[in-house]
């Protein structure tokens, strides 16, 4: 069991740290710990996640909890049906791009509000050690529940295109064909492996490991598509690729989306502070206004609440609305992209090359052995600049700017670094880098 309680979610390996009886653990510690009543369960196509269910089934109807399971959906569809039912809690059965070997849950309290080891998974794992759970008096029930027409009928209210674009969609065998099942036939859609399988026969689910995108790239150059999208493996994440089959960064898929949000008036919009200047002054140049946000859904939803933001984006394929009980919906950014190149009259490339302002770096990841003295002495370098430690430590100049933080669920340093020119970037990178790894 150790080491399954993470910063985000629960997550480990089928059977050696996960099994039913560990998962009816779960559920009766989760029932304690929220005091719901009423859970909504989903769950995703790997091959024990119908095991995972009957354990936390059986541990969540034991302390008396009323299961509505949603059978297989996607994460996203998860959230939604929390909210709209009215549910005290839900959990989601999934390991997101993790081996098919691995499973886990998602959970969240009312209204989507996620649960992170902040915020009581350390709680939950207190609960599950100590084993020591009284049933109810009236235990409670599984109702099944499809909520696949209902969210379908939610994206579609966000439709404001009347024109078939022709998409590639890479499905990765996982649920992304159940999060846009009640959108497909707005679109021509060429598929690339739908079929259901959570051994992951073709390639890994996880869109931000690049070398997974080249077939999708390939194939859209191939059938001169407008645009391409790859699932991760709980469709809680996607890639986007142009029109050109080029990879659209993430972060300026963020820029994309607030244009088409903010056509419809100003808003509050979240942005990861790993992102690029041009999200910011993108979403400043179309009368939103822009918030900084710190990495990681649990503090992003919990700052968009606080802010009354519309719609956050991070750096990791993550994309957040207010709509969907401030959560992700991957079908509304497919959906929000479309009505942004259909109302543009432009192709993808075109809208994504204005944003293309600075050189970056991308994420770099270094293991070091005391994280703290390396922050210690990048602070003590970097004096001369606009500081703030939002999350890690981050230095603004005029023409380049940095972040360095430590990993929320690896010992390691995640460096970024934006110029204004490839030169410049290449040469604050390396020098970084030097301090870091030396």
């Amino acid at each position: 069991m150790s080491g399954i309680f993470k910063a985000y979610d629960i997550r480990g390996v089928v059977p050696t740290d996960l099994n039913r009886a560990m998962a009816e653990k779960i559920g009766q510690a989760y029932a304690v710990f929220t005091g719901a009543k009423k859970v909504v369960v989903g769950r995703d196509m790997r091959p024990h996640s119908q095991d995972m269910f009957d354990g936390l089934a059986a541990g969540l109807v034991k302390m008396g909890c009323t299961v509505i399971d949603l059978g297989l959906c996607s994460t996203p569809m998860s959230y939604f049906a929390n909210g709209t039912l009215k549910a005290d809690g839900s959990i989601m059965i999934t390991a997101s791009h993790n081996p098919g070997e691995w499973n886990g849950f998602k959970l969240c309290k009312a209204n989507a509000v996620p649960i992170s080891g902040a915020t009581g998974i350390m709680d939950i794992e207190k609960l599950v050690l100590a084993d020591n759970f009284t049933a109810a008096a009236v235990p409670g029930r599984i109702e099944k529940y499809d909520i696949a027409s209902e969210y379908g009928a939610f994206l579609r209210k966000f439709v404001k295109f009347d024109k078939k674009l022709k998409i590639v969609v890479d499905y990765a065998n996982a649920m992304g064909s159940s999060e846009i099942a009640g959108i497909e036939d707005l679109f021509e859609i060429i598929p690339m492996y739908k079929e259901l399988d959570g051994t992951f026969p073709n390639h890994e689910a996880n869109p931000l490991h690049l070398e997974t995108l080249d077939a999708i790239r390939a194939k859209v150059k191939e059938v001169e598509a407008d645009f391409g999208a790859a699932f991760d493996g709980d469709a809680d994440r996607c890639g986007f690729i142009d029109n050109n089959g080029e990879i659209i960064p993430m972060d300026l898929f963020t820029a994309l989306i607030a244009q088409d949000i903010l056509a419809d008036g100003p808003a509050t919009i979240l942005y990861d502070l790993r992102s690029s200047r041009a999200v910011k002054e993108c979403i400043e140049e179309n009368g939103g206004k822009a918030i900084m946000s710190r990495v990681g859904h649990a503090f992003i939803k919990q700052q968009m609440r606080e802010n009354d933001a519309v719609f956050a984006g991070e750096l990791s394929g993550h994309y957040y609305f207010k709509e969907n009980f401030t959560a992700e919906s991957q079908g509304l950014a497919l959906i929000k992209l479309t009505n942004l190149i259909v109302k543009s009259g432009k192709k993808v490339s075109e809208l994504v090359a204005p944003l293309m302002r600075y050189s970056s770096s991308g994420e770099i990841n270094s293991r070091v052995a005391d994280a703290a003295a390396v922050l210690a002495e990048i602070k003590s370098r970097y004096q001369d600049g606009e500081s703030y430690e939002l999350d890690g430590f981050s230095v603004e100049y005029p023409d380049w700017h940095f972040n360095v933080r430590c990993s929320n669920t690896e010992p390691l340093l995640r460096l970024i670094v934006e110029a204004k020119d490839e030169k410049l970037m290449v040469e604050k990178r390396d020098e970084l880098l030097q301090i870091i790894r030396k």
